[in-house]
């Protein structure tokens, strides 16, 4: 299917690895040209790399952390006139709700609720001038389907949906489309790390820590950063000018709900 957004140009937040870089590259399969961004220097550029030589698009590359102030004006330096904006950090450590202050919840709402919405304020209002636009936030299903021990994350995403889902249906009359995406969990490196800390407190090997996981999805394997990348494509693209303020689950059924 031709996307129809060829030449377009899209940021792509935290986008040197995993869930990001996915999404990136479904970006350039269908003619996008991009700006990547990641903390380490590494990783990114090897991903731009791979990217430019695969792709054939250009590829602008912003060393930053997107949820600190000066990352995101580093950014914003560079992608002012995007027409699609993907954002996407790392969420914030684990724990129970006795473990968390004031300075923790702060935190993490300064990275996954308030650097996502102060980047659709400072590049929205060049989509709305052209008529058109797209913005992808990345979540998690924790925003349909909390998860006890992510309760900072689970506060800061659901409110950044809160907040997508009033501006989306403000700007929608201009052309531009705000929708989230819910991953639950892919084959990643977070996918690693989960499974590494379920195999060392069960003294169980990593593929058994897999395999238990697995069991409680209905597709029975962990998703993959091409599909969702897939779907994040596709809601950037002319056909999806009529979706507006949704959540988009993507968890193999994992999460046990009719609607």
């Amino acid at each position: 299917m031709d996307l129809g957004i060829k030449g377009k140009r899209a940021l792509v937040c935290a986008s040197s690895k995993g869930l990001g870089r996915g999404c990136a590259e479904a970006l350039a399969a269908a003619g996008v040209n991009l700006i990547l961004n990641a903390r380490g220097a590494e990783a990114l550029e090897e991903t731009a790399a791979h990217i430019r030589d695969t792709y054939q698009v250009q590829v602008l590359t912003v060393l930053a952390d997107v949820t600190q102030e000066a990352g995101q004006a580093k950014l914003l330096d560079v992608a002012q006139g995007v027409d699609i904006l993907v954002n996407n950090a790392g969420g914030p450590p684990p724990g129970i709700w006795s473990d968390w202050d004031r300075d923790d919840f702060i935190a993490a709402l300064d990275a996954n609720m308030l650097a996502p919405i102060a980047l659709m304020k400072a590049l929205m209002p060049a989509m709305i001038d052209q008529g058109w636009g797209r913005v992808v936030n990345i979540t998690s299903g924790s925003v349909k389907a909390p998860i006890p021990q992510l309760g900072l994350s689970n506060s800061a995403r659901a409110g950044l949906t809160g907040y997508a889902a009033g501006t989306a249906r403000q700007v929608a009359q201009y052309g531009v489309n705000i929708n989230n995406m819910l991953p639950g969990i892919h084959a990643t490196d977070r996918a690693v790390s989960l499974d590494t800390g379920v195999s060392k407190a069960q003294g169980i090997d990593l593929e058994t820590a897999k395999a238990q996981r697995e069991a409680t999805i209905p597709a029975r394997r962990y998703g993959t950063a091409s599909e969702f990348g897939a779907m994040c494509a596709f809601l950037c693209s002319q056909h999806a000018g009529f979706i507006v303020g949704q959540n988009i689950v993507l968890d193999g059924g994992a999460i046990n709900a009719t609607i």
